[in-house]
C-alpha cells in the first residue's frame, strides 16, 4: 500500500471515531505533523507494582503526552525493549475520566462517592485537625500508614515513611498486605527475598518453575525463558492448571493444590538416597552437619557439652549477640567440634549421618543426630514416591505414573547443572506455603545450586526489595514508625486468642486500635483481603478518618473523608530500582501535573508542617523546615503561597526540585551506588548498581558462597543483627528450633494438606458445604488493579469479569460456557461469566484479580478471603522480613448460576 504519513492519520482518526473512541488523540497527532519540531521526547519510567520498571519514551505535544513507546536504551542490548501494552495504554489513566481534579471532602455517607471539592488549604486542613484530635485522644500509634511497593518510587514513598517518623504513625508494610512475601527466605537464609536478574536465566540448564505464570506476569522478561530453550535448557512447569507458561514449558507436571511440598520431599528422598548431592556444599553452607538433641527438639550448643564448655565460654565473647554456638562431629578427629558462625571456612569434616551421644556439662548424657539424618529419615518415612503419589497425583490421572515423575525429577535435578527453581506467588500465597519454599530450597542447597551463574532459588512479587540504604530520606531525624502487621488489624479474633498471645513473642500492635487510615497508591477497599472488613470498620464508625492519596478516583476513594490528588508517573520526579534488572532508573516528568494535582511528597509535606502546628513537640516545631531535604527549599515554598492562595505552578517547582535532593541524598555512599549520580542517570538513562558477583550480576549468595560471609546478607533497611538472628549458625538452616516450629511440627520442612488448619478448622462444616479451592490469579490486562478502568484493557475482555472451571465441575454444577456464576462461601460472593477450561483441576475455580467492584455488580472478590494468621510468622517480628503474610488462595468456595 502507498499510504503518505498524513493518509495514516486520518484513517486512525476514523477508525477512531467509529469505534466510538474520542478523536482528540488523533487531532493532536495530526496537528503534530504539521510541527514535528515542537515534539518532545522525554525518557521515563513505567511503574506499577509489576516488578517491571521499564523505560518509556514520552512523546510529548504542546504540554500533552501523544504517544508512549518503549525507550530501549539500556545497556545490555538483551533488556530492549522493555514494556507492555498496559504501560503503553497508560494514557487512558492519565487522561481518563476517572482522573482527580481537586481535594475532595465527602459529603456522603462513606462508600457513597459523594464529595465536594475544595482548596488544598481546606482539605489539608482538614486533615491535620482529625489527626491531631485522634493523636491526642487515641495516641500517635492510632493513625495507620499504608506504605506500597519502594522500588517504583523511593522518594515520595519515602516521604510518606518521614511523615510517620515524624510522628510515630503505625505503617502497614506492603509486603504483608499484598501476601508478596514469601516467609520461607527469612526462616531458611535469613533475608527478606533473594532472585536472579532475568538475565541471569539463560545461564541455567535446567529452569523448574512452580507456581509462577512468568508469560503473563512478568511479560517484558518472559522472553530470557525462551533464549534459554535455546540455549539447551529444560523447562518445566509444575501447577495444578495449565497456563501459557506451562504451554512454553518443555513439561506441564499437574499436581492437586497445594501440594508441592510434598512433591519437593519426594525429588529430596531421590537426591538423598541415590547420593546425588553436593556433600562438599552441604557440609559448608548449611546447617545439615548440625547436630540436634532428642530428648528436647533443640540444636546443640557447645557451651552445654562437657568437653567444651571452657572452649566455649572464651569463643562466645568473640562473637555477636545474634550468632550461637553449635555443634558438629568430626569424623577425621572422632570428637565434637564447635562451628564457628562468623564464618563459612571449616577445618573440620562433619559427619552427615548416625547417631551420637553427648555428655553434657550436668553429666546427663542425651543422644544427638545431624539436621542430615533426621531429614533423611523424614523422607524416607513419609516422602517415598510412592507415597508422595498418593498426595500429589490428580484425580484421574496414574499414581504409578507420577511415581515415576517423581524419581526422573530427583534423577534431573541432582545431576543437571545449573538449575534455578522459581517459585511463585501464586505458590506461597497458602496457609503453608513457607513449607513449600522451605522444601524447594532444599532440593537447590541439596545439590549446590545456590550462588553460582543460573543456579539458585527466585522468587518474583512485589518490587519491595529495597536495594541499598534508605533511612537518610526515609526517616526524619532518626525517628521510628511504628511498623504493625496488616493481617492483625484486619483479624481480631486472632489478637485475641490463646494462640497470639503464647507464640507473639515481639509484634506491636496500637494499644487503642487503629482509628485512622492514611493510604496511597493502592487500593484496600477493593484489592487487599478481607477488603469488606475494612468497609465494616468505615460503615460502624471504627475508623473515625480515612484519607486517600491517588491520581484517579478508585473504589477505596469513595470511602475515604478526605481525597487528595497525587500524580501519574509521568508528572514527577522519582527514583526507582527493581528485582528484575538490578538498574538505577530516574521517573523525569514528562508533563506539568493536570489540574490541581500536586507531587505527592508535597502533600506530605504540607500535611506534617500543619500537623506541627497542632502537635505538642516543641523539637518537631523548630526541626520541621527540614522536611524537605533542603530546608531553603521549604522557606522558599512559603513564597509560593501569598494572601491566602497558592500558586500551585511554583509550589510544583520547588517539589521537584525536593525530590530531586531526596534523590540524591539516597544515592549517598553506599558500595553499591558507588559513581551513581543524577548527572549519569538523567545522561545514560539506566545505570547498573555495582553488585559483588562479577559484571555486577544479581546473583543471591554471591558472597556467601565464594567468599565465605556467614549468611545472611543484609536485608536493607533492617539492620544485619535483625535478620542475622534468624539464622544464628550463620548458615542456610533446614531446622528451626524455635519452640512454636516445635509444637507445629515444622523443625524440618514438611507437608501439610491446605484448608485443614484454617477453613475446616475454624467451621468443620466447610469441608462438605464449600469443595472447591478459590484462586485469584494474576490477569494479563492488570497489575493488581491498576489498569482495571483502562479502556483498551477493557475492550480486550469484553468488559466481563469471567470465571475459569474444569468442564466437568461445570457439568457437576449445570453450568454452561458463558453463564453468568456466582462463586461464593459465608463470608462473600463475586460475579463472572463462566469458561470452561479442561487445564484447570477439577478442585479449583479461578476468578482474575484487580476487577473494581463497579465492574462486579458492587461484590469485591477479596469478600472471599480471609486474614488468616500462621503461628511460625509470630516467631520474630521485622517488618516486611519476619510477620504474618496474607495468603489469599486459602480460600474454599464453591460456585453455581446465577
Amino acid at each position: 500500500m502507498n499510504v503518505t504519513r498524513r493518509d495514516f492519520v486520518k484513517m486512525c482518526a476514523l477508525t477512531a471515531i467509529s469505534a466510538g473512541i474520542s478523536s482528540r488523540y488523533f487531532e493532536i497527532a495530526t496537528s503534530a505533523e504539521k510541527r514535528e519540531e515542537e515534539m518532545k521526547i522525554v525518557r521515563s519510567t513505567c511503574s506499577p507494582n509489576c516488578t517491571g520498571a521499564c523505560a518509556y519514551n514520552a512523546y510529548v505535544y504542546k504540554g500533552r503526552i501523544v504517544q508512549l513507546i518503549q525507550a530501549a536504551d539500556y545497556p545490555e542490548s538483551d533488556y530492549n525493549p522493555r514494556g507492555c501494552l498496559k504501560g503503553q495504554s497508560m494514557l487512558n489513566l492519565i487522561y481518563g475520566p476517572d482522573r482527580l481534579k481537586k481535594p475532595l471532602i465527602r459529603v456522603g455517607k462513606r462508600g457513597e462517592g459523594k464529595f465536594k471539592a475544595v482548596s488544598w488549604d481546606e482539605a489539608l486542613d482538614y486533615v491535620a485537625d482529625k489527626l491531631a484530635e485522634i493523636m491526642k485522644k487515641y495516641g500517635p500509634e492510632s493513625v495507620a500508614l499504608s506504605i506500597q511497593v519502594p522500588g517504583t518510587g523511593y522518594v515520595h514513598k519515602g516521604a510518606a515513611i518521614r511523615l510517620a517518623s515524624m510522628f510515630g504513625w503505625s505503617v502497614l508494610h506492603g509486603y504483608t498486605m499484598n501476601g508478596d512475601l514469601p516467609a520461607f527466605w527469612s526462616q531458611t537464609f535469613g533475608v527478606q527475598t533473594e532472585e536472579f536478574e532475568s538475565l541471569e536465566w539463560v545461564n541455567s540448564k535446567y529452569i523448574a518453575i512452580f507456581g509462577s505464570n512468568i508469560l503473563v506476569t512478568r511479560l517484558p522478561d518472559a522472553k530470557f525463558l525462551s533464549i534459554a530453550k535455546e540455549r539447551g535448557a529444560k523447562v518445566i512447569m509444575v501447577d495444578m492448571n495449565f497456563t501459557p507458561t506451562a504451554a512454553k514449558a518443555d513439561e506441564w507436571i499437574q499436581i492437586n493444590p497445594s501440594t508441592d511440598a510434598a512433591l519437593a520431599l519426594g525429588i529430596v528422598n531421590i537426591i538423598i538416597n541415590e547420593k546425588l548431592y553436593d556433600e562438599d556444599f552441604v557440609k559448608t553452607y548449611t546447617d545439615l552437619p548440625l547436630l540436634v538433641r532428642l530428648d528436647n527438639q533443640k540444636r546443640l550448643r557447645a557451651y552445654e557439652v562437657k568437653e567444651l564448655k571452657d572452649e566455649a565460654e572464651k569463643m562466645k565473647e568473640k562473637i555477636p549477640e545474634y550468632r550461637d554456638l553449635f555443634v558438629v562431629y568430626d569424623v577425621k578427629e572422632r570428637r565434637f567440634k564447635i562451628v564457628n558462625p562468623e564464618t563459612l571456612e571449616r577445618d573440620f569434616e562433619p559427619a552427615l549421618e548416625g547417631e551420637f551421644e553427648v555428655e553434657l556439662v550436668d553429666g546427663k548424657r542425651v543422644k544427638v543426630k545431624p539436621v542430615f539424618q533426621l531429614i533423611k529419615e523424614l523422607v524416607n518415612r513419609d516422602y517415598s514416591p510412592e507415597k508422595v503419589a498418593e498426595i500429589i497425583t490428580p484425580p484421574g490421572r496414574s499414581k504409578e505414573e507420577y511415581v515415576e515423575i517423581i524419581k526422573r525429577l530427583g534423577r534431573e535435578m541432582g545431576t543437571i547443572k545449573p538449575l534455578h527453581i522459581i517459585y511463585g506467588a501464586s505458590n506461597y500465597q497458602w496457609f503453608h506455603g513457607d513449607l513449600k519454599g522451605r522444601a524447594l530450597s532444599l532440593i537447590v542447597a541439596l545439590t549446590g545450586n545456590i550462588g553460582k551463574p543460573g543456579a539458585g532459588i527466585s522468587t518474583y512479587a512485589g518490587q519491595f526489595k529495597i536495594r541499598w540504604p534508605l533511612g537518610m530520606w526515609w526517616l526524619f531525624k532518626g525517628r521510628k514508625p511504628n511498623w504493625v502487621t496488616f493481617l492483625l488489624w484486619l483479624n481480631k479474633e486472632y489478637r485475641q486468642s490463646e494462640e497470639f498471645r503464647k507464640y507473639n513473642r515481639e509484634t506491636p500492635y496500637p494499644k487503642n486500635d487503629v482509628k485512622a487510615f492514611v493510604f496511597g497508591w493502592n487500593n484496600p477497599f477493593d484489592q487487599h483481603n478481607m477488603a469488606n472488613r475494612l468497609r465494616e470498620m468505615a460503615t460502624n464508625g471504627e475508623l473515625e478518618l480515612i484519607v486517600a492519596i491517588d491520581f484517579q478516583q478508585t473504589t477505596s476513594t469513595k470511602w475515604a473523608d478526605v481525597v487528595l490528588p497525587g500524580v501519574a508517573w509521568y508528572e514527577k520526579w522519582e527514583l526507582t530500582a527493581t528485582i528484575l534488572h538490578p538498574y538505577v532508573q530516574l521517573q523525569q516528568p514528562a508533563i506539568e501535573p493536570l489540574f490541581e494535582c500536586m507531587p505527592e511528597i508535597w502533600i506530605f509535606k504540607e500535611i506534617a508542617k500543619r500537623l506541627v502546628e497542632r502537635w505538642d513537640d516543641q523539637e518537631l516545631k523548630e526541626q520541621i523546615e527540614e522536611f524537605y531535604p533542603d530546608p531553603e527549599l521549604f522557606r522558599k515554598e512559603e513564597e509560593a503561597r501569598k494572601n491566602g492562595t497558592w500558586n500551585l505552578k511554583l509550589a510544583r517547582e520547588i517539589a521537584n526540585e525536593a525530590s530531586l535532593k531526596a534523590a540524591e541524598l539516597m544515592l549517598g555512599k553506599h558500595e553499591f551506588t558507588k559513581n551513581i549520580t543524577l548527572e549519569r542517570l538523567l545522561r545514560e538513562g539506566a545505570v547498573r548498581l555495582n553488585l559483588p558477583a562479577p559484571n555486577n550480576r544479581q546473583i543471591p549468595f554471591w558472597e556467601q558462597i565464594h567468599e565465605k560471609k556467614p549468611f545472611p546478607p543484609p536485608s536493607y533497611p533492617a539492620p544485619l543483627p535483625k535478620t542475622a538472628r534468624f539464622v544464628k549458625s550463620g548458615r542456610i538452616e533446614f531446622y528451626k528450633e524455635e519452640d512454636v516450629f516445635i509444637d507445629f511440627g515444622e523443625t524440618l520442612p514438611v507437608h501439610k494438606d491446605p484448608f485443614v488448619d484454617t477453613e475446616y478448622k475454624v467451621n468443620p462444616e466447610a469441608k462438605n458445604k464449600y469443595k472447591f479451592a478459590y484462586v485469584t490469579r494474576n490477569a494479563l490486562y492488570r497489575v493488581h488493579s491498576t489498569h482495571s478502568n483502562n479502556l483498551t484493557m477493557l475492550e480486550l475482555q469484553d468488559f466481563r469479569p469471567r470465571v475459569w472451571m474444569n468442564p466437568e465441575t461445570a457439568k457437576e454444577k449445570g453450568i454452561k460456557e458463558g453463564d453468568l456464576v456466582e462463586v461464593y462461601n459465608d463470608r462473600g460472593r463475586v460475579y463472572g461469566y463462566a469458561v470452561l477450561d479442561p487445564g484447570i483441576h477439577p478442585r479449583v475455580i479461578i476468578f482474575e484479580q484487580g476487577w473494581w467492584s463497579r465492574y462486579l455488580r458492587g461484590a469485591s472478590y477479596n469478600t472471599l478471603t480471609f486474614p488468616w494468621v500462621k503461628a511460625t510468622h509470630l516467631a520474630y517480628f521485622v517488618p516486611g522480613i519476619w510477620e504474618p503474610t496474607t495468603c489469599w488462595n486459602e480460600t474454599a468456595c464453591d460456585v453455581r448460576k446465577v
